[in-house]
């Protein structure tokens, strides 16, 4: 799988560096509740109920709509899957 940065992106979907990173942070923590979900045999029903979200919101999420994802649901598929996220914040180069 090629990995796309966030500056990269900004600049080929001409969107700020800021949306972009907040895309690619999205995804990338989507791709760990899916792996895990999978890991363990989830269901969408399963995990719904897990995280209290709507069956129908957790299966668009899952299936890669970011469009008015929110960071909060997103982190509560996270819980309802098991994981913890740790964040990191360095000088820009």
């Amino acid at each position: 799988m090629k990995t796309t940065s966030a500056s990269d992106l900004a600049k080929k979907l001409k969107i700020s560096k800021s949306r972009s990173l907040e895309s690619v942070i999205k995804a990338d923590l989507i791709t760990a509740v899916l792996k895990s979900a999978e890991d363990q045999d989830l269901t969408h029903a399963e995990i719904s109920k897990r995280s209290g979200l709507p069956r129908s919101a957790v299966t668009g999420i899952l299936s890669g709509s970011l469009q008015k994802v929110t960071l909060d649901r997103i982190l509560r598929l996270i819980e309802a899957v098991g994981l913890t996220v740790e964040t990191r914040v360095r000088k820009a180069a």
